[in-house]
């Protein structure tokens, strides 16, 4: 969200449309990209979270559970995100032209 608020009409890419288009295409690819490895990244942190506790290491099942909690969200909305997609892609092809 943050990164929304902080677009301004004077930052948007100017040129003909298939430019800019191209250029939109590839910020929304790489930003899916970025996402679903910081979602990884969030998962793989908690599944070390949670080895580390249980050999017995020195993290407290706070860390552990606020880990895991973050993970669980982060993959929740990916998925309610690619939902939409699919929704919205659906929609598009039922369209009658």
């Amino acid at each position: 969200m943050d990164a929304i608020r902080g677009i301004n009409p004077g930052s948007l890419p100017m040129g003909s449309p298939q430019q800019v288009g191209s250029t939109q295409q590839t910020d929304f690819r790489d930003f899916l990209l970025r996402s679903i490895r910081e979602v990884n990244s969030m998962q793989q942190e908690a599944d070390r979270a949670v080895e580390r506790l249980m050999l017995g290491e020195e993290v407290t099942p706070a860390e552990v559970l606020t880990a895991v909690q973050k993970a669980d969200i982060a993959f929740k909305l990916m998925m309610q995100i690619r939902n939409k997609l699919i929704q919205a892609y659906q929609e598009i092809q039922n369209i009658r032209v």
